[in-house]
């Protein structure tokens, strides 16, 4: 391609919405132009960049022995409502773009698409011998992202692949599964994006268990905790650990203390001479059903822990029965003034026993509070903690004695940068930042339950699909790499899926020789399959390898004065290390740079 021919146009200044340096550069190089908030046009450069993440995608896809298809991005708001996830992504989350047809009728632009597939799979699946199947798609998706931001890392509208299989048992998933797991590490490999594969919440998606892949980078939304030995990581909306061992008390008696002017633990601790792990803290939260009922939690945790929100929502959703109802549509911490109070609650003075008159006697909200305890909480002797009573606190106080322990205990904590970890006390938790590029769930029978997606075994009896699912961001990937490869001069595209493999530049148009030789060589490039570039615009030279660098083409092929020697420069753009390089040889010299890269 002629760059005098192409749409491309670079910028000098950063763009004023772009927060992350990997978004400034593919709006300066010429990548992307935004269109509205979270919605971007992928220009020709970059649209070439998706392309070949694709091809590699689809590649390894088959060769994991998945079948491309393409699923609709409409999808009728029945679908979402037999699997009981309409109302959570149009109301609770609000992420799904609903709209109605001219017939009224409800309809979702899909941000996901396990309810269409297990529609069609419902329909289409009858007998084991169609198991197991594999089916994914490269498709556009739609999030109604309250705050659009960080260019495609977390758009609006943007493009991904999704996978889903069907199995007659666990065992048989499973190895789909394990399958997936190499395929994507395979994928991320090829791409030449250094990642790290993590345990992770399964989240809206659901499923038995989830692995997320993280592409490191010092932007990256999500934190990741690691140790040292290579045998854990996790997001840390998953992440479980030792926590340090608690302080002995100093209190052998349980005694009322006055204790003025301590609201606060630091306050608490400083006044009482604690350390926070002696003192077990209650934290209170709203809980909204997909019934309308409110639910009051009150947390028990030690107060030098803080409560994982995540695991909290895992935790309560696996009590739903309880309270009558399919899911918890979001959490937040209580307002102690709010609505639902009888009286005003002592704020920071709050014990375990918290009295269930508390909570205003109305059909909406449930009558009692629901206690939860973080296992840290469970081993504590001689405690500190509230009173509910302001301006005192219970010192010396036990379990069993004093207080009764909460009837549900779970991990509840956020795990921390310099924990122990559980597969070996001597290794200490790490951290890193990561961008989630990838995300596998073992799915099980939660979708095919909902909407009877069911098979018949051997035995001629009628049971759920087992089900995977298994997700990739192209577009997101392709920012990532980005956030991941870059200098102070612009991108470092890795040869894998660089728009172009090279980039041909004339340093004086007027320049018969220089202009003949660029063509010859474009022409030679073109033949051995190399994809190139030509820059052939009248511009000054230094302008010319400032945009070349800009848009990171791993190899510059520059035709100055040394042709009149038979040589051309090639500057490669991950190092800047330049080697001259026989004009009759470069197509042969690039062929083989590339093929040691990829």
């Amino acid at each position: 391609m002629r760059l005098s021919q192409m749409l491309w146009v670079t910028l000098r200044e950063d763009p004023a919405e772009a927060e992350l340096i990997s978004h400034r550069l593919l709006v300066r190089a010429g990548f992307i132009r935004r269109i509205a908030a979270g919605v971007y046009v992928y220009l020709p450069l970059m649209w070439r960049v998706l392309q070949k993440i694709s091809q590699i995608v689809r590649e390894e896809m088959q060769r994991a022995g998945a079948e491309e298809c393409l699923l609709t991005q409409l999808q009728p708001a029945e679908l979402w409502q037999e699997s009981g996830r309409w109302d959570t992504y149009t109301k609770a989350e609000g992420i799904m773009f609903s709209l109605q047809d001219r017939m009224e009728r409800p309809l979702g632009l899909g941000p996901t698409h396990e309810e269409v597939i297990t529609a069609i799979a419902r329909e289409m699946i009858r007998s084991y011998r169609q198991l197991p199947l594999h089916l994914y798609q490269i498709q556009t998706k739609f999030r109604d992202e309250i705050r659009p931001r960080f260019g495609l890392m977390r758009g609006r509208e943007f493009i991904m692949k999704d996978g889903y299989s069907f199995h007659t048992d666990d065992a048989s998933l499973k190895q789909t599964y394990d399958v997936m797991d190499r395929t994507y590490r395979r994928i991320f490999e090829r791409c030449g994006v250094e990642f790290c594969a993590v345990e992770a919440d399964s989240g809206a998606i659901g499923g038995s268990g989830s692995q997320e892949f993280m592409v490191l980078a010092a932007a990256g939304e999500d934190n990741v905790l690691f140790t040292s030995d290579g045998r854990y990581a996790a997001n840390s909306e998953k992440a479980v650990s030792l926590p340090p061992e608690a302080v002995p008390s100093r209190f052998t008696t349980a005694e009322k203390l006055s204790t003025p002017n301590t609201e606060t633990i630091e306050k608490t601790c400083i006044a009482l001479n604690i350390s926070p792990s002696q003192d077990v803290k209650q934290v209170l939260y709203e809980a909204h059903s997909d019934t309308g009922l409110l639910i009051l939690v009150l947390v028990s945790i030690r107060a030098d822990q803080s409560v994982n929100e995540v695991k909290l929502l895992n935790e309560l959703q696996r009590h739903c029965a309880r309270f009558d109802c399919k899911t918890i549509l979001r959490l937040n911490v209580a307002d102690a003034t709010g609505s639902w109070a009888a009286q005003s609650l002592p704020v920071g003075y709050i014990a375990p026993d918290l009295p269930d008159s508390y909570i205003k006697p109305s059909s909406n909200i449930y009558p009692q509070f629901f206690r939860l305890g973080d296992r840290t909480i469970t081993e504590l002797k001689n405690f500190v903690t509230g009173t509910n009573e302001l301006e005192t606190n219970w010192v010396g106080v036990n379990w069993g004695v004093d207080f009764q322990l909460p009837s549900h205990i779970a991990d509840l904590r956020m795990a921390q940068t310099g924990d122990r970890a559980i597969h070996d006390p001597e290794q200490r938790l790490e951290s890193a930042r990561g961008i989630e590029v990838g995300h596998i769930f073992q799915l099980g029978t939660k979708y095919s339950k909902a909407m009877n997606a069911t098979f018949t075994n051997e035995k001629g009896e009628e049971l759920p699909l087992v089900m995977g699912c298994y997700g990739l961001g192209i577009s997101r990937l392709a920012q990532a790499a980005v956030e991941q490869a870059h200098d102070q001069d612009g991108i470092i595209w890795h040869p894998a899926i660089a728009p172009y493999s090279a980039i041909i530049i004339i340093p004086n148009v007027t320049d018969n020789r220089q202009k003949e030789t660029a063509v010859q060589i474009y022409q030679q490039l073109q033949h051995q399959g190399i994809d190139a570039l030509l820059d052939d615009r009248d511009e000054r030279t230094g302008v010319k390898f400032k945009d070349a660098d800009l848009v990171g083409i791993p190899y510059r092929v520059v035709t100055g004065r040394s042709i009149s020697e038979g040589f051309v420069e090639v500057i490669q753009r991950s190092t800047k290390s330049s080697t001259l390089v026989p004009i009759t040889e470069i197509a042969i010299y690039l062929r083989d740079e590339l093929k040691k890269s990829l």
